[in-house]
């Protein structure tokens, strides 16, 4: 395994020796702003010692009647200092403001002690504030510009372009259709895209998390669209931020692979990734070509990269200028758009893509799995299988990197007291994993001790090559230079906190020089590393622990093998649509859901029927299985009433006693069932099972739907069937 600064320094170099060569700006030496501030003095503060004598204390009568010092004195006396919590009046009833207390006490006449808990806040203000400004003002119209012309040249390629370029134009076209609906340019959606663009849109209002892109096949965290930190101040920062999080997550994979999916050997089809590496070719060429008043299109994206890298750091992922420079490897400065479908030109395009740095942090894309046991083989794959271009990448940040290698797999099996499991623990079927880092984690690595003292406590660092990769970690760290960290605003404020979480030498007062005052520091560094993540959440690449697979990973699931009625059902259909077409009835929107409908159960046969003849199945009828949820959106898309299991009907009516029988569904319940395989061994399947009700109920009250709901989710809610609930757990 490479050493940290060995890594960085492949990204940093092969991002600026490809721009450069592909055409694009020479990498920006951010570092050059930065000035060292030296330390020029030996410390030799005066200061008393510990234990504190409070008679020393001068003033002590005054802030004990202010804050009520008797009940904490012991602290003072320890520690030199004490924290509380104290209204500060009619100044800050939410004691949200760091700047108000100063103007309280100074009316009170009381000391001030200025903390670098108050520098800290100050700096994240101006932070944000001038890059929400530089958004709001001048990149979100750059950012819509760009889409603007970008989908108008790929428009024009997909008019002029054939076979697999034609189809590589076409989804460019949906892709930033999406981009321009986010953004909320004045194109329309084509309707050659409009199915891919809705499905996308859908997803992203919806934000539930990971699911089959409709134009890029892999699974994306469509979760991640939410606008948080300060993108939810205006519409046009929540714009830019779905944007800008659209470009700077999806990518155009160059690997592909006939055994395709999370747990295969590429998340794509060939062929899918064939049409990915030419989505990128051409939107690297519409760079080039495409030109916005007096500008180009690539101009415009340069202005918004180097800005952007300016507060946070280079791209993670292959950029525009990599492929322009892979492209000129290739062909040289002439060539026809046509030449990039030949095979012979393709295959040596990809083999210059090759050579190119993969992404060191994974952002979660195509939410893959881990074989086991893990190897540094396999880890190096599941980076591989996500390299290729995004159009405005997120960014490489050292702390993403640090969470990357310290959860699994890079860390692996818990060590621990499993009856006391640490914050980091998850359990999974395969075992119990470091699944979450910590902000501690950071510290320890910039250099607090006291902060790896509590993982160890905690329990947190009780796993299998915890300490392995925590060491290697701190010594690329530790070998940075100055200019080095302060290669970006991100790193620099990172290496601004270093300064607070080491010892404080002889000379330094005594409180500081407690591990009290220690914690106090690593409080005030985990706040505003906090305040840093806050303010660049669009743009750090966030690292994900993918979910691991047994080498015997389990299949996509199993179909309940009753053929029969599946094939009853399908005559039933077949039935519905020769009546209605005979009596003229079937009107176009039924017979396209009876035609969705046979198109559902026919596979469903015949997966059932290899199952119960012990048949193995094809990747296609996997591939149904595992995207079964897909196959049932048009369902769904008929109304939201219509698809809602909660449902009452009376069926009897009892007039003795005035009431009627009533039949009910509820809500759905879940099953978890032992699936056998072709090898004899099973494996554990979860679906969805309808509830049942039935109970008496009075007549004057016969129950709709929206009143059994209510019913159902009150105390007076009926019992499951007798016979029902021993199957109930």
């Amino acid at each position: 395994m490479k050493s940290l600064p060995v890594i960085l320094t492949c990204i940093w170099l092969a991002t600026s020796t490809n721009a450069q060569d592909g055409g694009g700006p020479a990498e920006p030496n951010f570092a050059a702003y930065y000035e060292p501030w030296i330390l020029d003095i030996e410390p030799n503060a005066p200061g008393y010692t510990l234990p504190l004598d409070l008679g020393v204390l001068i003033n002590y009568s005054q802030m004990d009647a202010e804050f009520g010092l008797e009940t904490v004195k012991a602290s003072i006396e320890q520690n030199g200092f004490v924290i509380i919590e104290h209204d500060f009046g009619s100044f800050d009833p939410n004691r949200d403001d760091i700047v108000e207390p100063y103007e309280y006490l100074s009316d009170g006449k009381l000391p001030l002690f200025i903390t670098a808990d108050t520098l800290l806040h100050l700096y994240h203000l101006q932070f944000e504030e001038t890059l929400k400004w530089t958004e709001q003002g001048q990149l979100y119209n750059d950012i819509r510009d760009l889409t603007t012309a970008l989908f108008n040249d790929s428009l024009v390629l997909y008019g002029e372009c054939t076979g697999d370029l034609k189809e590589a134009a076409r989804r460019n076209v949906a892709y930033l259709c999406v981009a321009g609906e986010l953004i909320g340019s004045s194109t329309s959606v084509p309707e050659v895209v409009s199915g891919e663009v809705a499905g996308e849109l859908a997803k992203i209002d919806a934000h539930q998390g990971f699911a089959p892109s409709d134009i890029f096949i892999y699974q994306e965290d469509y979760s991640q669209y939410v606008p948080r930190s300060h993108y939810t101040r205006s519409d046009v920062l929540k714009r830019y931020f779905k944007t800008l999080m659209w470009y700077g997550r999806m990518a155009f994979l160059i690997k592909g692979h006939e055994n395709w999916g999370p747990a295969g050997d590429a998340l794509i089809s060939p062929y899918d990734a064939k049409i990915q590496t030419l989505q990128a070719c051409l939107l690297a060429v519409s760079l080039n070509r495409k030109q916005v008043g007096n500008r180009s299109a690539r101009q415009i994206w340069d202005r918004i990269y180097r800005i952007t890298a300016f507060y946070v750091g280079l791209a993670d992922d292959l950029i525009a200028y990599d492929y322009l420079w892979a492209l000129d490897r290739v062909f040289g400065q002439e060539y026809a758009l046509s030449d990039l479908d030949d095979p012979n030109h393709l295959h040596q395009l990809k083999s210059e893509l090759a050579l190119l740095p993969a992404p060191r942090i994974f952002g979660g894309t195509g939410d893959l799995g881990v074989e086991l046991p893990v190897t540094q083989e396999t880890l190096d794959e599941i980076l591989d299988k996500t390299k290729g271009m995004r159009l405005m990448g997120q960014r490489f940040v050292p702390d993403s990197y640090m969470f990357q290698n310290l959860v699994f797999p890079q860390v692996e099996d818990y060590e621990g007291d499993i009856n006391d499991l640490p914050f980091t623990s998850v359990i999974t079927p395969n075992g119990i994993f470091r699944g979450y880092p910590r902000g501690l984690d950071v510290m320890a690595l910039l250099g607090s001790q006291l902060a790896g003292d509590i993982l160890i406590e905690a329990g947190d660092t009780d796993y299998v090559n915890y300490r392995l990769r925590f060491d290697e970690l701190k010594a690329g760290f530790d070998a940075f230079t100055v200019s080095e960290w302060n290669r970006n605003l991100y790193w620099g404020w990172l290496y601004s906190l270093r300064a607070l979480l080491g010892e404080f030498p002889d000379g330094y007062p005594n409180f500081m020089r407690t591990q009290a005052w220690q914690a106090k520091e690593l409080n005030a560094a985990l706040a505003s590393w906090t305040e840093l993540r806050h303010d660049t959440i669009l743009y750090a690449k966030q690292s994900y622990m993918g979910p691991p697979y047994s080498a015997t990973t389990p299949p996509p699931g199993y179909v309940e093998p009753v053929p029969e009625f599946y094939g009853r059902l399908l005559a039933l259909t077949l039935m519905t649509e020769k009546g209605l077409r005979d009596l003229d009835a079937l009107t176009k929107r039924a017979e396209s859901e009876l035609n969705w409908y046979k198109d559902l159960l026919n596979p469903l046969i015949e997966i059932a029927k290899k199952e119960l003849t012990n048949q193995g199945l094809t990747e296609q009828e996997w591939e149904f299985i595992k995207t079964f949820g897909d196959y049932l959106e048009p369902w769904t898309e008929i109304g939201q009433a219509s698809t809602k299991t909660i449902l009452v009907a009376d069926v009897h009516t009892c007039s003795p006693e005035e009431t009627v029988l009533e039949e009910a569904v509820g809500k759905v319940d879940l099953i978890v069932v032992a699936c056998p395989q072709p090898d004899g061994s099973a494996f554990l399947a979860a679906g969805p099972v309808l509830s049942y009700y039935e109970f008496k109920h009075p007549m004057d009250d016969r129950l709709t739907d929206e009143k059994w709901r209510e019913l159902l989710n009150s105390p007076n809610r009926p019992e499951r069937p007798r016979w029902y609930r021993p199957l109930m757990r």
